[in-house]
């Protein structure tokens, strides 16, 4: 069984992702790389999910201590708590050749190495929270908000609604609801801003 970790991993890239989740039961945000230098859209997400506290693990080399910097900028620090993996030499498997550094990153990292970087954040006991409805596609796609001739336009004022850029994609959207509120509140604010 995985070990469920509630606060939002914020890490560099997809391939990250899916090794964190081949281990934990988490919500993983991907920043891109340095393409989050740039993007308004994934720092105003970032700021959103910050407010009760993100986990920020990057890769142990000078890129990973850029963004480390880059976000400890746009976050307050009492918000993040930083998550770090050693620095051990090799190439992921999907590489043909070895980092600039030489070091493995988050993604090349096995389970006894991740599971010490993120333990101080596993929910010991699991019966002690509720689990929440989440937040789906298909629930955007019954209320219009994707798949629709007016969805991108209803997605742009449930975002509004939450304090999130209105110009965010809808896989985005759905990541940072379900962090923010729950399916009650969802359909609460869906009921609100859509009444006829």
């Amino acid at each position: 069984m995985k070990k469920k970790i509630l606060m939002p991993i914020i890490v560099e890239g997809k391939y990250d992702k899916n090794t964190i989740l081949q281990f934990f039961d988490a919500t993983v945000i991907t920043l891109g790389g340095f393409a989050v230098f740039n993007s308004r859209e994934k720092q105003a997400l970032l700021r959103k999910i910050s407010v009760g506290g993100i986990i920020l693990l990057t890769d142990p080399d000078g890129a990973g201590k850029q963004l480390r910097s880059f976000i400890s900028g746009i976050i307050p620090k009492d918000k993040i708590f930083n998550a770090y993996v050693p620095k051990i030499e090799g190439k992921e498997r999907r590489k043909v050749h070895r980092s600039r550094a030489g070091l493995l990153g988050v993604e090349g990292m096995g389970r006894e190495v991740l599971t010490g970087a993120l333990s101080p954040f596993v929910v010991c006991d699991d019966d002690a929270f509720l689990p929440k409805e989440e937040i789906t596609k298909l629930h955007f796609f019954e209320d219009g908000l994707s798949g629709g001739a007016n969805a991108r336009e209803r997605r742009a004022l449930l975002a509004r609604e939450f304090g999130l850029p209105d110009d965010i994609g809808a896989n985005a959207l759905v990541s940072a609801l379900n962090i923010i509120t729950d399916l009650r509140g969802y359909r609460e604010a869906v009921g609100r801003i859509f009444a006829e």
